[in-house]
């Protein structure tokens, strides 16, 4: 995706503001706490003609081992290091793929970091297809690893280990795309060891980004708790793969998969022999009982007779095997390979429902049908075809297949769109779910289909075995993307803090899609779209370019956010005192005063003053107008609705909200400051009017 994503969020102007994609991130340093990164995949090669200007406010360390010798830390990977005590104390860990030094047997820690910080234009080349060129999104910034993920475990001990390593080396920001899977059970959301670590972090003066989760799309399944870290949503661009599979009647199915098509001689699309996995079992001979049972899902090359599948398209269909996790498509490869189909079709079982596809590289050609209704069509059209004796044994294969070009990129449609496995907001404080007064997640980014750099050895992804390039889906992909950003708006803005880059990126991202319409998100019902809100997106698609130029910023330091801790409903002061080492002392009125760049209320009853401070960070003063689209139920008044800052200057606002009708549940909203000299600065509102009294 790195291949298309600058292009897609307007990034190469980004570039050229810090001179060049050469230049883009040049003196910052991310950190990437992962499964660590394959030292030898282009995207992380150093170029010697370019500005080495680190500062000496960093200071790693190379800490060799199998796989990563020193010279792995190259001046484009300015530091590795790895975590395993809490694996080694936890399990027996498997010395093949449980390899301790930064390397990645996984290739998760590799995609993660050449998508923030991959060196520009790489050729992506996978099975002998050029897929284009893959760019970080601040190509010159520097990577720091450590790894504390491991193939057989990842235990939290040795992240908060590399988390606290990364923030005594001095990283400016910290990719976390990963992290704890559930809540706490014992205590507030915001003071597990995991949010005190990253808030240490942000008062170190190291800003955190952080993936939202792979939960969604149900509500309360984010995994980004605290108001100091940005919490990244992903959402699909509007690329696609798409493939076909051609009927011998010349019906045109729609399906999805990286492969070529079936050719013949002169290289034109070619129609074979199509034949049902479950058809082509050996009769009369001996079986095991789970090849009978998973024929269907052409799981064992010895179910098959190879007369009958050689050189034919073979429909393999997803039944219980998939349905419980023990079938996979590497067997499904494996089997085509071995009998030499002309390619395989994967079918949805009208028992189980439709499925999701994801594009996988098939070095056979392939292709998945994810819909039942199509797999319909494909059965009545194969079984009108074929001739079968009075037992149901097939005497004649009559239809015909062919598949299409799979791996030629489409560019049309609605985006972004909220992936469905996006988790959703609202935050909350507690095991219970509780809701709290904290937007999550913060901002969107690309994170379906990223096309980035991979580890050959693959040790969890067998079907990517031998791939320096994968393309993944995940909020773990879209937080890169983030972290990519602000290592730019750092760059350009040295002397910003960690909520004030935040505050910039928050306040200057779209709502809307490239249709002009408010950004859309995928829902629980497979291929369906309904309108987004805050819970899906935070403050809406990332804008590199605005960012860099925000206007105002909120900004809130690390004595705000004990305030904002100790605010909190029914917080004993000894218990925050224990986690964070702060002292409760002057405290908010209501926790939705931590100044934001958002405003969540999770319980409205009448009225209540919200109060924020914005601050000019442009070197002019400016003229700001306020505006409001007022949630529904509530009224809003801004004060003052107009106001001159100078540059620097700093500007209070009282934001009174009053419910007029009482709702069961969170409506939305936006306050928009615009400025004389263009800057616009939006705040998404998102409360929950209770009662009116």
């Amino acid at each position: 995706m790195t291949t298309y994503t600058p292009q897609f969020l307007g990034i190469p102007a980004v570039w050229t503001q810090e001179g060049g994609d050469k230049n883009a991130g040049e003196g910052i340093v991310i950190g990437f706490i992962d499964s660590g990164i394959n030292p030898d995949h282009p995207s992380f090669a150093y170029d010697p003609t370019t500005n080495n200007s680190l500062t000496d406010s960093f200071s790693g360390a190379c800490e060799e081992g199998p796989l990563f010798p020193q010279t792995s830390c190259n001046g484009k990977i300015v530091s590795a290091r790895f975590f395993s005590a809490g694996a080694q104390t936890s399990t027996t860990l498997n010395d093949s793929m449980d390899i301790l030094s930064p390397f990645d047997a996984v290739g998760h820690g590799s995609h993660v970091a050449s998508t923030a910080a991959g060196n520009f234009g790489v050729p992506v080349v996978v099975n002998g297809l050029y897929y284009g060129r893959a760019s970080g999104m601040a190509p010159r910034a520097r990577i720091a690893v450590y790894k504390a993920i491991y193939p057989s475990i990842g235990t939290l001990s040795d992240v908060l280990a590399a988390i606290d390593q990364a923030v005594l080396d001095g990283v400016d920001i910290l990719t976390l795309s990963v992290g704890p899977e559930e809540p706490p059970e014992d205590k507030l959301t915001f003071l597990s060891l995991f949010e005190t670590f990253m808030l240490a972090a942000h008062k170190a003066g190291t800003l955190v980004v952080q993936a939202a989760g792979n939960e969604g799309p149900s509500p309360y399944s984010v995994i980004s708790y605290s108001p100091w870290a940005v919490g990244v949503a992903s959402c699909d661009t509007d690329r696609t793969y798409p493939a076909t599979l051609i009927l011998g009647n010349g019906l045109k199915i729609a399906g999805v998969g990286l492969s070529g098509a079936t050719v013949g001689d002169g290289l034109m699309i070619q129609y074979n022999k199509l034949v049902l996995a479950k058809d082509a079992i050996k009769i009369n001979t001996t079986l095991t009982r789970i090849a009978i049972n998973n024929a269907e899902e052409c799981q064992y090359p010895e179910a098959f007779d190879p007369l009958v599948v050689q050189d034919c398209v073979v429909i393999c269909t997803f039944s219980a095997g998939f349905y419980n996790g023990t079938s996979t498509l590497t067997a499904i490869i494996q089997t085509a390979s071995v009998l030499q189909f002309k390619a395989f079709v994967f079918v949805a079982n009208p028992p189980y429902g439709d499925f999701i596809a994801e594009p996988i590289p098939f070095a056979t050609p392939a292709i998945m049908i994810p819909a039942t209704t199509d797999t319909q069509n494909i059965l009545q059209y194969y079984e009108k075809e074929t001739v079968r004796d009075t037992n149901g044994l097939v005497v004649r294969y009559g239809g015909r297949a062919a598949i299409s070009e799979g791996r030629n990129a489409s560019y049309k449609g609605r985006a972004p769109i909220v992936s469905r496995f996006s988790s959703r907001g609202p935050d909350y404080i507690d095991q219970s779910k509780n809701p709290t007064d904290v937007l999550k997640p913060d901002i969107l980014a690309p994170g379906h289909q990223i096309w980035a750099a991979w580890s050959p050895m693959s040790v969890l992804d067998p079907i990517l075995s031998g791939y320096n390039f994968a393309l993944m889906s995940g909020t773990s992909m879209a937080t890169p993307h983030i972290a990519g950003v602000a290592a730019m708006i750092k760059q350009y803005n040295p002397s910003w803090t960690p909520s004030m880059i935040a505050s910039a990126i928050s306040t200057t991202a779209s709502t809307y899609d490239n249709l002009g319409e408010p950004i859309m998100a995928h829902g629980f019902d497979l291929y369906t779209l309904h309108t987004s809100a805050p819970f899906g997106f935070g403050a809406g698609l990332v804008n590199p370019s605005g960012g860099l130029h925000p206007g105002l910023v909120f900004s809130a330091g690390y004595e705000d956010y004990i305030s904002f801790l100790c605010s909190l409903p029914n917080i004993d002061s000894t218990i925050v005192k224990t986690a964070t080492g702060g002292i409760c002392g002057q405290l908010f009125e209501n926790p939705s005063d931590l100044n934001l760049p958002s405003i969540t209320i999770t319980s409205l009853n009448g009225s209540r003053i919200v109060h924020r401070t914005v601050r000019n960070v442009e070197s002019k003063a400016e003229t700001y107008l306020s505006a409001v689209l007022p949630p529904k139920g509530v009224a809003v008044d801004i004060e003052p609705s107009w106001f001159i800052i100078a540059p620097q200057g700093t500007q209070d606002l009282h934001i009174t909200f009053n419910v007029t009708q009482a709702l069961d549940d969170f409506t939305f909203g936006e306050i928009v400051l615009t400025g004389s000299l263009n800057h616009v600065v939006k705040m998404p509102l998102s409360i929950f009017p209770i009662s009116t009294t």
